[in-house]
């Protein structure tokens, strides 16, 4: 199904409707209505509990939402909970579903238990079994590239060499298991997940984990990976002719293939052309070495973890923070106000700096010589005048590209000292817990430095979007902040997002650190169940896999604050988000109840975010499978909240994953418009408390 329409709606776009044609309200009784909690709700929920009572028309013994799942992947009825007008929770979900995801996880956390190493390869049976909608393809005699591709880039380049993998979460756990020599090995990165990757130079690759998220990413994504290289070695098995023409081509025999040769030798993998041609841009110069490895070597991986804990993952943030906090201590900026933003250190840095607004018209020049594919056509578009795309995106896209060419060191030496001096502080990630961050002084900022957006430069009346024209409710009080000029001495810390359940720790430890959190912003990618690729998702009910409860809070963003700056895509809110324990844990059954509960964002971390809130709120830790209302402590707490979701990927559509394409130019809209939204909310939000 095309990611064009929305997945079992009937083609219908955006979030499910009833007859009225209200978004977010479903069949009444519902348990998790769209329509978040009212102010007559509130009269029926404990004033200063963590467990809520569901709003009223549940009926009070209604199933929580864990049990339902676990019925629902059983083959029975989801229960009491609400869903969209028109899907019956009666009909039974068949095929694989929660209970051998469920396995699955079971299967290598028990293994990985043991003192020794485990063969992937007795991975294999639980994860085919959990028929992962990411690995659609499994079982198939043809590699499942979208799968492969996906492993890839999230793995480093060095794994075409590996045979050995272990785990850990502190430099003294792989100390204890005999890995003494880790700073001579050398560091690897993978291009589309931030970890901590060492490879001793031969086959045995170390990686620190930060939280148990890790191992719910990195193990099936091994896994994956196994199954698909050796469903290449079977093919180069069964057909001599090729692997000897893929030895010599490794070898630099002959001439290289021609277009048409090289289509046919894909071909004979069973590949399709894109894919093919993915794989070609992504190995480049090793395309044919890595092939010819995988027609003369099957892999057989063994993974082993190194001991782990709940104290050691928290260990690890306390070992984050330390750098932070003495940083803070060096500016002077210690005890301050603080703004917590979770998102990642390119898009408030641009917007902020004007670094690339300063470097226009040599960025330009570099874009036009070296002829990127995508970038001068959409560059004659702007202008001429035919693009709808701000100047600004265009900049800071091909910003990348400019500072990372070749001979270009002291171009961002010079960026780096720029930003510092506009009080934009960059901390680079030394330990286990692989997240960069940036101490931002608000009174250090020159607003003449500021993209338009925030300046108050562009018109932001929402027209022709199917909005009513009314100015964004924060808008008009964020405009043009002079932080010096307003004596604010406050600072946004604002840390690359974490992976899952890393996201809690971190919080909890800010937490711990800083009594003057003011708001807690979060920017992050997730899979879209009703959207498409680029659009922006704002939810104000999530459901985590890791506790099992269910979060209400009141989200600070609605459609007028980001409609302005969204070009590309469409914004949806009032929508409903599940926190999911890995990208591989999740396959149709499991989707297809979400979806029918109108569950419509799958993410990672706002789960996490939202326990360590609760402990931030109420006087003991967060619980476990309860419904939690967090409107009301937000309220008397003053705390400001604002989640939002980018779409990076369309489970029910396969291929369809910034993680298998990389995120490209249009995909860079939904970043910005949310960036420029969380900036507009910090600074209204720093002016009304200047002038209180």
């Amino acid at each position: 199904m095309g990611s064009e329409t929305g997945a079992g709606n009937g083609g219908q776009r955006g979030i499910d409707r009833n007859r009225s044609g209200t978004p977010g309200r479903f069949a009444p009784g519902g348990a998790m209505s769209g329509r978040g909690v009212t102010t007559e709700d509130e009269a029926n929920l404990p004033a200063a509990g963590v467990a809520a009572a569901p709003p009223p028309g549940t009926g009070a013994g209604a199933p929580s939402l864990a049990a339902q799942i676990g019925a629902t992947a059983n083959g029975g009825h989801g229960g009491a909970l609400g869903e969209p007008e028109g899907r019956s929770l009666e009909t039974p979900i068949t095929g694989p579903a929660k209970r051998e995801v469920d396995l699955y996880v079971r299967t290598y956390s028990t293994l990985l238990q043991s003192s020794g190493a485990i063969s992937v390869s007795s991975l294999e049976p639980a994860h085919i079994m959990a028929a992962a909608s990411l690995h659609a393809g499994a079982t198939e005699t043809a590699p499942d590239m979208n799968a492969f591709m996906y492993s890839t880039q999230r793995l480093p380049a060095c794994i075409v060499d590996v045979r050995r993998i272990v785990l850990a979460q502190s430099q003294h756990d792989f100390h204890r298991a005999g890995y003494g020599q880790l700073d001579s090995w050398e560091m690897q990165s993978a291009p589309g997940r931030r970890r901590r990757w060492l490879f001793d130079g031969n086959e045995t690759l170390a990686a620190y984990i930060a939280s148990a998220s890790d191992l719910d990413d990195a193990v099936p994504t091994i896994v994956a990976w196994q199954i698909e290289w050796n469903k290449f070695n079977r093919l180069f098995a069964a057909d001599r002719e090729l692997r000897a023409e893929i030895d010599a081509l490794a070898e630099g025999i002959g001439v290289p293939p021609s277009e048409e040769h090289f289509a046919r030798i894909g071909e004979r993998l069973l590949l399709a052309p894109g894919d093919w041609n993915r794989l070609r841009t992504v190995w480049g110069v090793r395309l044919w070495p890595n092939l010819a490895r995988m027609a003369r070597e099957r892999k057989r991986f063994s993974i082993q973890l190194l001991g782990g804990s709940h104290n050691g993952y928290a260990r690890s943030a306390r070992q984050w923070w330390a750098p932070i906090a003495a940083r803070l201590q060096e500016l002077g900026l210690a005890d301050r106000p603080l703004y917590f933003v979770s998102s990642n250190t390119h898009s408030i840095a641009n917007v902020l700096s004007g670094t690339a607004q300063r470097r226009r018209d040599a960025i330009v020049a570099s874009i036009r010589r070296t002829g990127h594919a995508e970038l001068v056509p959409e560059l004659e578009r702007i202008e001429r005048g035919d693009s709808r795309s701000p100047w600004e995106n265009w900049l800071y896209f091909a910003a990348r590209s400019y500072f990372a060419a070749p001979g270009m060191a002291e171009e961002r030496e010079r960026r780096n000292a720029e930003e510092q001096a506009a009080g934009i502080h960059t901390i680079d990630p030394t330990g286990a817990v692989d997240v960069g961050v940036q101490i931002i002084d608000l009174a250090k900022l020159d607003p003449d430095c500021f993209d338009p957006r925030l300046r108050g430069g562009i018109d932001r009346m929402i027209d022709g979007r199917g909005g009513d024209g009314a100015i964004d409710a924060d808008g008009r009080n964020a405009d043009g902040f002079d932080g010096r000029a307003e004596g604010s001495d406050a600072v946004i810390v604002n840390i690359n997002y974490p992976l899952g359940l890393a996201a809690y720790y971190l919080l909890t430890q800010t937490g711990i650190a800083v009594d003057a959190i003011q708001g807690i912003y979060v920017l992050g990618k997730a899979a879209t169940l009703n959207g498409r690729i680029g659009d922006v998702m704002i939810s104000n009910v999530v459901y985590d896999e890791h506790s099992n409860n269910t979060y209400w809070f009141d989200n600070c963003f609605e459609y007028g604050n980001l409609a302005p700056y969204l070009v590309f895509g469409d914004l949806l809110d009032n929508q409903k988000a599940v926190t999911v324990k890995g990208t591989y844990l999740q396959n149709q059954g499991y989707l297809d109840f979400f979806y029918r509960e109108a569950y419509t964002v799958v993410e990672m971390e706002a789960g996490p975010y939202l326990s360590a809130i609760c402990e931030e709120l109420f006087p003991r830790r967060y619980p476990s499978g309860e419904a939690v209302n967090l409107q009301m402590a937000m309220r008397s707490r003053g705390v400001d909240l604002g989640i939002l979701h980018y779409a990076s990927d369309t489970p029910y559509t396969r291929a369809q994953t910034l993680g298998a394409r990389g995120l490209d130019y249009y995909g860079l809209d939904s970043t910005y418009a949310s960036t420029i939204a969380i900036l507009r909310r910090i600074f209204d939000r720093e002016r009304a408390r200047l002038s209180r």
